[in-house]
C-alpha cells in the first residue's frame, strides 16, 4: 500500500489489540485509525460513499471490526447499517456485517453449523419457558445436560449447566429468548480448543485449561500452547466458511468419545491469551490478510 492508503479499526479504541494492530499495519507502510462507532454516521454531503467515518468522508482501504459495542437495538441496528453500507459500496470489510449477525447471535451459528453438516451439539433456541422446559426435559430424560446461553453473550458470561427443568432462568433474565445447547463433557478435565483462522488458512491454536467447566480466559482459564493437528485445523476453516468470515475464533472441543465439536464461532475474537502461548504474530497475520484483500493498487510492496 502506499503511505497515504488508510485502514480503519472500528471499535475497540486504544485497547490491546487495536494497539497490536496498527502497530503491524505501520509495519506495511499503511496508517491504522481507530475510530468510534458512535464517531460514524450516514450523511448525504459525506462525499461519495455517502458515510462519515470518525471526520473523514473518503473511502477507507479497508476497514477491520474489533468490537461492536452494546447499545439499543437502535443503536446496533444503525453500526450494523453501516458495515453493510460499506460493503455494498466495494470496501472491504474484516468482518463484514453478514458474518458478524451470523456469529453473535449464536442460534444462527448452531444452525449454520448443523446444515453445513459439521459436528456441533445439537442447540434448541425459543421464546417461552415452556417450550425451554419440554426441550430440557426430553434431554434429561436421554441422559443429556445442557447448557443455558445468552444469545449474544461472549467470553463465558451468563452460562449456566442444566440438569433439571426448574434450573431454567425466567424469561426476563434471558431477555425472552432461551437458547440450550447440548453439553459435551469428557474424561480428561475442563478443556477445549480456540482455533483462529485467517483468510481460510488456521494460522494459531490453543487449549483452554479451567478450574470449572467454563474454559474462557476471562474466566480463569489457562490458555496453553498445541499442536495445530490437521483434524482441528480443517474442522475450524470449515466452520468460518460456513458463517461467511474472513477470520474468527472456533472454540471446539473433543466429546468422551475422541470427536471433534464445533462449540462456536467468534467473529470479533480476542487474541491476548493466544497471542502468549503461539509464536505466530497474530495482529500481523491479520493485518497481512486485510491488505491480501484491499484493492490491487493500494497494495502493500513485499
Amino acid at each position: 500500500m502506499a503511505k497515504t492508503a488508510e485502514v480503519l479499526i472500528l471499535g475497540g479504541g486504544g485497547d490491546w489489540h487495536a494497539s497490536r494492530l496498527r502497530r503491524a499495519f505501520a509495519a506495511l507502510g499503511i496508517e491504522a485509525r481507530p475510530v468510534a462507532f458512535a464517531d460514524c454516521a450516514f450523511e448525504a454531503d459525506a462525499g461519495p460513499l455517502g458515510i462519515r467515518l470518525g471526520g473523514s468522508s473518503g473511502r477507507p482501504a479497508a476497514v477491520v471490526v474489533r468490537s461492536i459495542p452494546a447499545g439499543s437495538f437502535e443503536q446496533v441496528t444503525l453500526r450494523l447499517g453501516l458495515l453493510h453500507a460499506l460493503r455494498g459500496q466495494g470496501v472491504p470489510v474484516v468482518n463484514d456485517a453478514r458474518a458478524i449477525e451470523r456469529c453473535v447471535d449464536k442460534s444462527t451459528t448452531s444452525f449454520l453449523l448443523a446444515r453445513a453438516g459439521l459436528p456441533t451439539p445439537p442447540a434448541w433456541t425459543c421464546e417461552t419457558r415452556e417450550q425451554a422446559t419440554a426441550t430440557v426435559l426430553r434431554e434429561v430424560v436421554a441422559g443429556h445436560r445442557l447448557v443455558q446461553k445468552p444469545l449474544f453473550g461472549s467470553q463465558g458470561r451468563g452460562l449456566r449447566l442444566l440438569s433439571q427443568p426448574d434450573q431454567l432462568p425466567e424469561p426476563e433474565d434471558v431477555a425472552g429468548v432461551y437458547h440450550l445447547q447440548r453439553f459435551v463433557g469428557n474424561d480428561q478435565g475442563w478443556h477445549d480448543f480456540r482455533v483462529l483462522v485467517v483468510a481460510g488458512r488456521a494460522v494459531a491454536a490453543m487449549v483452554r485449561r479451567g478450574i470449572g467447566w467454563i474454559t474462557n480466559v476471562r474466566r480463569g482459564g489457562r490458555p496453553e500452547r498445541v499442536e495445530l493437528a490437521d483434524d482441528l485445523a480443517n474442522l475450524a476453516v470449515a466452520a468460518v466458511e460456513a458463517v461467511g468470515g474472513f477470520y474468527a475464533g472456533v472454540d471446539i472441543i473433543r466429546d468422551r468419545y475422541d470427536r471433534l465439536q464445533v462449540l462456536e464461532v467468534n467473529s470479533m475474537p480476542a487474541w491476548q491469551g493466544l497471542q502468549s502461548v503461539t509464536e505466530v504474530d497474530v495482529a500481523a497475520t491479520l493485518a497481512r490478510g486485510v491488505v491480501e484483500i484491499c484493492r490491487p493498487s493500494v497494495r502493500a510492496v513485499g
